[in-house]
């Protein structure tokens, strides 16, 4: 596999200056993928620095980085607290994650992400999961899916199209892209159909990795893995997951809620920095047409 073109890395000046690496620190790139954040850190770092870099997708494993400073981690990131544990970690002095899709998952049609090739409905960030993308049209009730087309990719038409996946899976299996088009194509505003597209491919993935449960997962332990002053350092790449974000970097909590104590003293262990999130350029975009929707937001724990 090229690793040159397995990933480009999104925002990452923004990224390195935002995890204000020590060269003798501790680090987590909670989303290795094609390794490009990885490496950039691991130039930052002195011969006593560490990185430990996670990925769930085996595909991932072989551009590990062949240096005595990194620790390929093959696994989720909801389970940080336990791989953390495992390899002698303490406390982190920053944790990164992008939460974009590799262009490795897109590009490479056998795995199901994109609408612009036929194949398997699958759409695993981890293939030895349980749960395609088929199988869960093939079980799931009319409801829910109209739920998750609405709520994880704002489907204009999520009902109707629902109703039409469900009906026609009585006659046939959804099981493979081209068949998916074939049924909701005609409820797409032909205007706008590359983006409504991607959209139930969006919301499509989202339920079958569990994405939301595990950022949540993984965020609460991120906080209490970092060392005071440490930072906190992630990329999204729709409303959803940044929301999420911003809320428990400013709140503490996933609903974005300012509690307090009886004495008005904030239980939050994360300061927000900086008000508005880091976004690409126009150079980066022409660059890197990928990175148009990433937003970085920073943290430092208290």
């Amino acid at each position: 596999m090229n690793q040159e073109v397995y990933h480009i890395p999104a925002l990452l000046p923004q990224t390195l200056e935002a995890l204000d690496i020590k060269p003798g620190g501790i680090y987590v790139d909670a989303t290795f993928g094609g390794g490009g954040h990885s490496r950039a850190i691991l130039e930052c770092l002195g011969p006593d620095g560490r990185l430990l870099g996670f990925d769930q997708d085996e595909d991932a494993l072989p551009g590990a980085p062949d240096d005595t400073r990194f620790t390929m981690v093959y696994g989720n990131f909801r389970y940080l607290r336990n791989f953390l544990r495992f390899y002698s970690v303490d406390k982190a002095d920053g944790i990164l994650a992008d939460l974009g899709v590799s262009f490795h998952h897109f590009d490479d049609a056998s795995r199901g992400f994109s609408f612009r090739a036929d194949a398997p409905l699958d759409m695993r960030m981890n293939r030895h999961g349980s749960v395609t993308a088929a199988s869960l049209l093939a079980g799931i009730t009319e409801e829910r899916l109209a739920d998750i087309l609405h709520l994880y990719g704002e489907v204009p038409s999520a009902r109707r199209m629902a109703r039409a996946i469900v009906a026609a899976r009585a006659q046939a299996p959804v099981d493979t892209i081209s068949r998916l088009l074939e049924i909701i194509t005609p409820m797409i505003d032909r205007r706008k159909e590359k983006k409504e597209l991607a959209c139930v491919f969006q919301a499509l993935r989202i339920e079958v990795n569990g994405e939301l449960e595990a950022l949540r997962s993984f965020l609460t332990q991120a906080a209490e893995a970092l060392k005071p002053g440490g930072r906190l350092a992630i990329i999204t790449y729709h409303s959803l997951e940044d929301r999420l974000v911003k809320n428990f970097m400013r709140a503490g909590n996933f609903e974005g809620r300012m509690e307090t104590d009886i004495y008005g003293r904030s239980d939050r262990i994360l300061k927000p920095l900086g008000s508005k999130p880091a976004v690409a350029s126009e150079a980066e975009v022409e660059a890197n047409p990928r990175s148009r929707s990433a937003k970085l937001r920073v943290a430092v724990k208290l």
